[in-house]
């Protein structure tokens, strides 16, 4: 008895984990809502401490984003990243400027 009892709370600890963390995903139309109070933000476009501010910012949103816009921050992310170093890798840059300019599109085809 006292096993199935230890299951049975198991059990439900899974079952309402799940449950806040599927609750916890933004819907695009909220993660848009995010996203454009750190985009307005004239700060975050100046320079690397910029880069800096703006990757901090995204981050918190890219763990909650909408399934729509979940890859378009990692892009996001993984640019500014490396744009704020403090000696940026111009190889690596090019590279990732495709997907940061798609990672546009897919912002402004979402949350336009």
């Amino acid at each position: 008895m006292k096993k199935l009892a230890t299951a049975l709370i198991a059990a439900g600890l899974v079952v309402s984990a799940t449950a806040c963390t599927a609750s916890n995903q933004l819907t695009t139309a909220e993660t848009c809502e995010r996203i454009q109070s750190v985009v307005s933000n004239p700060a975050n476009n100046a320079g690397k401490t910029g880069m800096n501010r703006l990757a901090n910012q995204i981050r918190p949103i890219h763990e909650v984003a909408s399934d729509d816009l979940k890859p378009a921050l990692e892009s996001i992310l993984e640019y500014t990243d490396e744009q704020a170093k403090e000696t940026p890798d111009e190889g690596k840059i090019a590279e990732l400027q495709a997907g940061y300019e798609e990672a546009g599109s897919t912002y402004q085809k979402f949350c336009s």
